[in-house]
C-alpha cells in the first residue's frame, strides 16, 4: 500500500520462515489484475498453488487484459462473487485448500460465508485480523489487531484478538512477544472502558487464559513504542517502549493506526485473519502484488507453526 520512499522488497526475511511445500490456496473472485498478480507472485515465490475461484470468463478476461498467464492454474467456476465465496469456503471446510485469499470481493461478503454456522469455517476461537507492518521507522515488525474485522469487540473477543496475534508472532519467530493493550492513558479509569478491558486482559494472561506473550496495559501509544516517553513518565513496564504487538480498543483505531504507518512512515503491510479453520489472506484493494504475496507468506508461516506445535 505504501506510495512513498525508496523501493525495497517487502518482508524479504519473512520468506526464510515459510514452510514447504506450497499450500493450496483458494483465491476468491480474482477478476482484476491486482488479485491475479498477487496470486501469481505468491506462486512464483513458492508459497501457494493458486486455485482461482470465480466466474471463468471474467477471470480470463482480467488475465488477458493485464497480460498475465494463468494457463497452468486450476479454475473453479462460480457465477458471481457470492457464489465464489461459498465455493471457496466449501473447499476449505472439506480440506481441499489450506488457506483462502481475498480477490476482488468485499470483505463482508467473504467473511459472511466464512462465519456461517453450517458449513462455514468457525472454530472455538473468535476470528480476528492482524496487520503485520514493516517500516524503516522501526527496527522490527509491528503487529496491530484488530483493525479490519471486529468493529466493537467485547472482552471475550479481545481475549481471542490478543491470543491470535500472539500466535502469529510466535509463528514469525517472536518468542514471548511484548504485547501492549492500547488506550489513551496508562491509568485504569472507570470512565474509559478500554482501560478496564486492558487491565482484565493482563490479569487473564496472569491466569493462563492468554498464553505465549507478555502483556501490559492500558498503555498509550507513546508509552508502548517510545523509550523516551517511558523514561519521561517514569513507567516501570516489561512491554513499554518496545512493543511487538499493539492491541487496539476498536476497529477505527486499528485501521487508522495501520494506514498512518503505511502512508506516513513508508510502511509495507500484510494482513491475515486467524481463528478460522484455515488462515484467510485479507488484502486491501490498494495492496501491491508483493504485499499480497507477503500476506500469503504470513499464512504459510502460521500453517508451518501449527504443524510444528501440534
Amino acid at each position: 500500500m505504501a506510495e512513498t520512499g525508496t523501493a525495497r522488497e517487502p518482508f524479504a526475511r519473512l520468506l526464510d520462515r515459510v514452510g514447504r511445500p506450497a499450500h493450496r490456496c483458494a483465491v476468491v473472485h480474482p477478476v482484476d489484475a491486482l488479485s491475479l498478480s498477487g496470486a501469481l507472485e505468491a506462486q512464483r515465490l513458492g508459497l501457494v498453488v493458486p486455485i482461482l475461484v470465480g466466474n471463468q470468463s471474467k477471470v480470463r478476461a482480467a488475465a488477458d487484459s493485464a497480460g498475465l498467464d494463468i494457463s497452468g492454474l486450476e479454475l473453479v467456476d462460480a457465477a458471481h462473487s457470492h457464489a465464489a465465496a461459498d465455493e471457496a469456503v466449501r473447499l476449505a471446510a472439506e480440506g481441499a485448500v489450506s488457506m483462502l485469499m481475498k480477490g476482488h470481493i468485499a470483505t463482508g461478503e467473504l467473511m459472511a460465508a466464512s462465519l456461517r454456522r453450517e458449513g462455514g469455517l468457525r472454530t472455538q476461537r473468535r476470528m480476528s485480523h492482524v496487520f503485520v507492518l514493516e517500516t524503516p521507522a522501526w527496527p522490527k515488525w509491528i503487529l496491530i489487531s484488530d483493525g479490519a474485522l471486529n468493529i466493537a469487540p467485547d472482552l471475550t473477543t479481545k481475549r481471542w484478538i490478543t491470543q491470535n496475534a500472539i500466535d502469529l508472532a510466535n509463528a514469525l519467530g517472536i518468542a514471548a512477544p511484548l504485547t501492549a493493550i492500547l488506550s489513551a492513558t496508562e491509568l485504569v479509569d472507570p470512565a474509559m472502558a478500554s482501560t478496564i478491558d486492558a487491565a482484565a486482559l493482563c490479569k487473564m494472561a496472569d491466569r493462563g487464559q492468554i498464553r505465549g506473550g507478555i502483556l501490559d496495559g492500558p498503555l498509550a501509544f507513546d508509552l508502548a513504542m517510545s523509550p523516551a516517553a517511558v523514561r519521561a513518565k517514569g513507567l516501570n513496564s516489561p512491554v513499554a517502549g518496545a512493543a511487538d504487538i499493539l492491541i487496539v480498543p476498536g476497529i477505527e483505531a486499528g485501521n487508522m493506526l495501520a494506514k498512518q504507518l503505511d502512508y506516513l512512515a513508508d510502511a509495507e503491510a500484510a494482513g491475515l485473519v486467524l481463528g478460522a479453520k484455515v488462515p484467510i489472506v485479507l488484502t486491501s484493494r490498494a495492496d501491491s502484488p508483493a504485499e499480497r504475496a507477503a500476506s500469503a507468506a504470513l499464512a504459510a508461516c502460521y500453517l508451518a507453526w501449527q504443524d510444528h506445535s501440534g
